[in-house]
């Protein structure tokens, strides 16, 4: 495994045509937008802060989220109709925080299975972003937090969050 958790023989590369890091494997030539089985992507993560340039005034943030019937878009690719309320959904993610607090799962692991938006096939990772492309709320709270810090719960019009920077 290398430095950045990925199995033996695969690389981080950058794609200067979409501006995005991919992996790459020297021996077989494959080449792949998601990391490739056996990759610790805890270490990945890491790796991926301490090593990618980020635009100025830009970050890179996951998330966690729990949508309710009063959402905007009230289905997920987990759920057609959510039929949740916002408190029950407040009380689902205040138990997946108190998870996360505790070091039992990362926010990554646990986005895959719970989080109600598409981005759960990737870590719950949004990529890096600058001011005015995301949710007011969700950008206030997202550009306040320290690289690797976890919120409590932000409320937006998608629904309630988790977000790591």
């Amino acid at each position: 495994m290398t430095d950045a958790g990925l199995p033996s023989g695969w690389e981080v590369r950058h794609s200067n045509s979409k501006n995005l890091p991919y992996f790459f494997n020297a021996s077989s030539k494959e080449s792949r937008w998601e990391p490739p089985d056996g990759t610790d992507l805890d270490k990945l993560k890491a790796y991926m802060a301490q090593n990618t340039r980020k635009p100025e005034g830009k970050i890179h943030a996951a998330h966690l989220l729990v949508k309710h019937k009063d959402s905007r878009r009230p289905s997920s690719w987990k759920e057609e109709n959510i039929t949740r309320t916002k408190e029950e959904a407040i009380e689902i993610l205040k138990a997946h925080e108190r998870r996360i607090q505790s070091g039992e799962i990362s926010l990554g692991d646990l986005a895959q299975s719970e989080s109600d938006c598409s981005s759960a096939r990737k870590n719950g990772d949004l990529g890096i972003f600058g001011k005015g492309e995301m949710q007011k709320e969700f950008e206030e709270v997202a550009f306040a937090l320290e690289p690797g810090q976890v919120s409590g719960v932000v409320d937006t019009a998608s629904g309630v969050h988790l977000i790591q920077r």
